[in-house]
């Protein structure tokens, strides 16, 4: 019998369990080598931001002692991703190379050509699906086509069967006799310089065992109130489980069947957060079948929008300075910590792209470098929304309020006393408006407007029909287009 290793191939799968690839390798019976390689280049424009950055070294790190414990070393190489595999088929003597698929346009392509190559070279090269429920590829609508809308999606994948988590062999832990060379982790620079990421460090364990304790602590508590707490960021309402998901340290089938096997299912509030699991295959089925849409609208009415690109009004935005002070805190929160409330990142979107008219891209790319969350498909499908230009996206006429939304989510103020602390001594009635609150109290609590705290950028009423008259002009241009064919 052939004692040829396998190579597995780490990516966006940094667990044991539930990993396809490396059971597959395991059950071979071979020596199994388990590789990461660091080539971000191969995923321009959309190479991992800072904070994926930072959660990576430690997610990297985490996996490198799992496997040790079972005594597997993790190889570190830096790419390009094809040389650095053909090198290790060559040092190693393996003869099959596994990972799990991803999904962003230009992984797919490059992982298309490797497995041809490889192929062509005599290997036996395998890929699974390691990262969702359902492989867009086998969703399709009553006509074949890709669904656009997340209800008649979501009520589809309920009709169909998701497949248990792939369980963990104990034996065919065995690495080459031979020891393989392997870069130093540090080699990768994956650490800010300078160090910025003190919020992070304290708010954030990117372990496997990080993973499983946030899974269980949502699941035993707050999983049951879900349905309301949800959108108040003042609470812990919603369970944190995305920067595991995106780093693939949790799978969605781990979340699935542990939400089941705890019996959670017919609970309407568990059933909701299972639905949010939903979305994030929603996301993935329009990235895979729409993979322009990092950079473009999915919908041609919205290619030539006017939007009025300006850099202060940006910077003003992305330092939480913009006089709004649910959106303030919510931008501070995501600095501090790469992680922002989802009912507070639909009303810092819907801020920057309607009333102040910046282009959706200029958020995408700001969240993709400061949340260590950033997912290519979630990320573009949410700002799609937010610019009403995707699928089953707010209408762009739907304007959201920022005061109102800050009344009605944070009505005691815990959130934005949180983040934005040079508000926490005015009382609740005007905390969401200081540029209306009288004088006096805003003596006592030790604000001077446009000095300790930023009058608004834009006047709501003023925003809202700016974007308004934005949208008109949109169709106006597309109608003038549409003759002119």
């Amino acid at each position: 019998m052939s004692s040829s290793p396998t190579l597995v191939w780490f990516r966006k799968d940094l667990r044991l369990n539930d990993n396809p690839a490396l059971t597959a390798a395991l059950e071979r019976g071979q020596p199994v080598v388990p590789v990461y390689i660091h080539a971000p280049d191969e995923a321009d424009p959309w190479a991992p931001g800072g904070a994926t950055r930072w959660w990576l070294h430690r997610a990297l790190q985490d996996l490198r002692a799992a496997l040790a414990e079972r005594g597997l070393p993790l190889v570190f190489r830096q790419g390009p991703s094809a040389k650095a595999l053909t090198d290790l088929v060559q040092e190693t003597g393996a003869d099959t190379v596994y990972w799990n698929r991803r999904c962003e346009p230009a992984l797919i392509k490059r992982d298309s050509q490797l497995k041809t190559s490889l192929s062509d070279q005599g290997l036996r090269v395998r890929s699974f699906n390691g990262s969702l429920l359902w492989e867009p590829h086998t969703v399709a609508n009553k006509q074949g086509l890709p669904f656009r809308v997340f209800t008649p999606f979501w009520r589809h994948l309920q009709s169909l069967p998701v497949a248990a988590p792939v369980q963990l062999p104990e034996t065919g832990w065995r690495a080459p006799e031979q020891r393989v060379a392997s870069d130093p982790l540090e080699t990768f620079e994956l650490q800010p310089r300078p160090r910025w990421d003190q919020g992070l460090e304290t708010r954030w364990d990117p372990s496997l065992s990080g993973a499983s304790a946030a899974l269980e602590a949502f699941l035993t508590g707050p999983v049951n109130r879900y349905g309301t707490d949800r959108d108040l960021p003042g609470k812990r309402g919603t369970s944190r489980l995305s920067p595991y998901l995106a780093s693939g340290q949790l799978s969605p089938r781990q979340v699935w069947a542990t939400a089941h096997a705890a019996g959670l299912a017919s609970s309407k509030d568990a059933f909701k957060f299972l639905s949010e699991i939903g979305w994030r295959e929603f996301a993935y089925h329009l990235l895979v079948h729409f993979p322009h849409t990092p950079e473009q609208s999915l919908g041609d009415a919205y290619r030539h929008f006017p939007w009025q690109e300006d850099p202060a009004l940006l910077r003003a935005w992305q330092r939480g300075e913009t006089g709004y002070p649910i959106v303030d805190a919510g931008m501070r929160e995501l600095w501090h910590t790469g992680w922002m409330h989802n009912r507070v990142r639909m009303i810092v979107g819907s801020l920057l792209v309607k009333h102040l008219l910046q282009p959706w891209q200029a958020g995408a790319r700001w969240f993709w470098d400061t949340l260590v969350d950033a997912d290519l498909a979630s990320n573009t499908m949410g700002w799609q929304w937010s610019a009403g230009c995707g699928a089953d996206a707010a209408p762009y006429f739907r304007i959201f309020n920022p005061t109102l939304q800050g009344q009605k989510f944070d009505a005691k103020g815990q959130y934005v006393r949180r983040w934005v602390p040079e508000l926490a001594g005015l009382p609740d009635k005007h905390l969401h408006t200081p540029w209306e609150t009288p004088p006096v109290l805003l003596q006592s609590a030790g604000i001077v407007l446009g000095k300790d705290y930023p009058k608004p950028v834009v006047d709501h009423k003023a925003g809202r029909q700016r974007a308004l008259d934005a949208l008109a002009l949109n169709k106006q241009r597309n109608a003038e287009r549409e003759r002119a064919l």
